[in-house]
């Protein structure tokens, strides 16, 4: 990277993600600018950073671009992370998830675009392959996302490339699978394993695995993505689209086995596939970037910070399957 300093703007900065971001940013001695609504960030997650005088913060909505424009002025380097997601709401809210996903995503385009950003990162999902043919899943294959969060984040990154293409704007998309770390969601509707998992580790109730257990994720550890997401505007490349994975692929049991605690079994949902799995074949031709950090490590670092999700809602059996039957009600028959 050099001695070259950046000015930086991670839209969702106080999120899980953005919050590392910022962390890792302004430890290589950037300035950070973070815009967040913080509908789902938390501005606890940069509470460790507030003694640096580079970290600028802005409450604000993506979708309002007047609010928010004056923040790209002087701006090099744009992350877009900001984003509403998880599966259940935006089967119920669609509208919601369109309005940000991708009207959002519109409006931090124009802004970088107006002020002649040098770099611009999309934080796309690898829920836009919903159920692959192959494994592990290339760029190249179909996309066929089973549900508006997938399909508003799809549709965000054909955005993306489309400003690219026709205003010439400095873009990468990066596909994330399954990324988890400290700072990860502990409030909500039910969805992230993790943070389901370690709040009924705290409590001391089993684990609820969906179906068998044997099905398998590529658990990316959030510091790792992180070093793609700066090793990627810190390069040349634009108008690539990238997975970032872990170069592996694991079980669910297996985790529950790491994790350590009982076992409850719940339905199957459908839309989901029975295996994630990154092909992160050009991300490293492309940049020389692969994860570091192996599950057992990743999972030891959880483990290490579990008192965070303290306050997380506990889920038992019934409660998932009251909070999911819209899942089962648009994506698949009711049981």
């Amino acid at each position: 990277m050099g001695t070259s300093f950046k000015k930086c703007l991670i839209t969702g900065g106080a999120g899980f993600i953005g919050s590392h971001l910022a962390e890792r940013l302004l430890s290589d001695g950037h300035d950070v600018i973070v815009i967040d609504n913080c509908s789902t960030g938390r501005i606890e997650n940069l509470k460790h950073l507030n003694e640096s005088m580079k970290l600028h913060v802005v409450e604000g909505d993506i979708q309002d671009i007047d609010r928010i424009e004056s923040a790209f002025q002087n701006v090099d380097w744009v992350f877009h992370l900001a984003a509403l997601a998880e599966i259940v709401p935006s089967i119920e809210t669609p509208m919601a998830y369109h309005n940000s996903n991708i009207n959002g995503t519109i409006s931090v385009l124009e802004a970088s675009r107006r002020h002649g950003v040098e770099r611009f990162v999309y934080a796309a999902s690898s829920s836009c392959y919903g159920i692959p043919d192959v494994y592990p899943t290339p760029e190249y294959a179909q996309m066929r996302p089973q549900y508006p969060y997938a399909f508003t984040k799809m549709v965000g990154e054909q955005y993306v490339m489309h400003w690219e293409r026709v205003y010439g704007l400095p873009a990468i998309s990066l596909r994330m699978f399954n990324i988890y770390g400290p700072r990860s969601r502990t409030k909500g509707t039910y969805g992230a394993v993790f943070g389901v998992f370690l709040a009924q580790k705290l409590a001391g109730k089993p684990f609820t695995v969906i179906g068998d257990g044997t099905q398998t994720r590529d658990f990316t550890f959030v510091t790792d993505v992180v070093d793609a997401f700066v090793s990627t505007a810190a390069s040349n490349l634009r108008g690539e689209i990238m997975n970032i994975g872990s170069g592996n692929t694991y079980s669910i049991n297996f985790l529950v086995e790491l994790l350590g605690g009982d076992v409850v079994y719940i339905p199957k949902r459908p839309g989901e596939p029975d295996c994630t799995f990154a092909d992160t074949t050009r991300i490293k031709e492309e940049l020389n970037w692969s994860a570091n950090v192996s599950l057992e490590e990743g999972v030891q670092v959880m483990l290490e910070n579990i008192e965070y999700w303290r306050q997380a809602p506990v889920w038992d059996p019934a409660m998932i399957a009251e909070a999911t039957q819209d899942w089962f009600k648009y994506l698949g028959e009711e049981d």
